[in-house]
């Protein structure tokens, strides 16, 4: 395997990384406004419809979780990208 075959695999990893992070990111989206949702069902109907504001309560529990775990994991994705290029400055500083 040349530096090259080596640089070209490695640019080809830090770029799919990235577009699994972005990914990661519309789905922290698509949590944030199911939260959004639930924290205006529970305010609007908090004193006149018991099970609207139940709903409401679910949701915004069920989206603050999501936004944990993908927050999370884009934390950690974020990790490996730089885990990643430090493996990669330490392989070519090698070879060199």
């Amino acid at each position: 395997m040349t530096i090259q075959e080596m640089k070209k695999g490695y640019e080809q990893e830090v770029t799919y990384q990235k577009h699994m992070l972005r990914n990661l990111g519309y789905w922290f989206q698509l949590w944030t406004i199911i939260s959004g949702i639930g924290i205006v069902l529970t305010y609007f109907f908090y004193r006149q419809n018991l099970w609207l504001c139940i709903l409401g309560i679910t949701l915004f529990v069920i989206g603050t979780l999501g936004m944990l775990v993908f927050g999370y994991a884009g934390w950690k994705g974020q990790q490996n990208i730089h885990a990643i290029i430090d493996d990669f400055d330490k392989k070519i500083k090698y070879f060199q």
